[in-house]
């Protein structure tokens, strides 16, 4: 059944798009810019065969839209893909980084906090006079 009413759904569609591209319009520039003075079905009514086969599809694809709405809504809820077991897994805890505090030795009791132990004998050259 849900076949059925899909395949007429989709005939439907495809031969509404092809009779409202074939179908003129009633007026030129005019109408855009609310220069058209016209009824609301134009001045010949609302007669013609393709406006009377595009209501017609129109009316026949609201209702297999509807259709097919429920005969999907009715289907048991076994049907979906979410069913099964659905194992969640926990998230990872991620590691603190926690500041290490660098070791004083015996040499670096006297040294400032803004430069490094031992900067002093870094800078002079060897031999140099203190």
């Amino acid at each position: 059944m849900e076949a059925l009413v899909l395949t007429l759904h989709i005939i439907a569609c495809l031969i509404l798009i092809v009779l409202v591209l074939l179908q003129s319009g009633k007026e030129g520039m005019g109408v855009i810019f609310g220069g058209g003075s016209s009824t609301v079905f134009g001045s010949s009514g609302a007669g013609g065969l393709l406006t009377k086969l595009t209501a017609f599809l129109a009316a026949t694809f609201l209702v297999t839209s509807l259709v097919y709405n429920v005969l999907i809504s009715s289907k048991p809820s076994g049907d979906s893909i979410m069913t099964g077991d659905i194992q969640i897994e926990e998230p990872a805890v991620p590691a603190v980084a926690v500041p290490v505090q660098p070791q004083q030795g015996v040499d670096d009791i006297g040294a400032s906090p803004s430069e490094p132990a031992g900067s002093d004998d870094l800078a002079k050259p060897e031999g140099a006079a203190q």
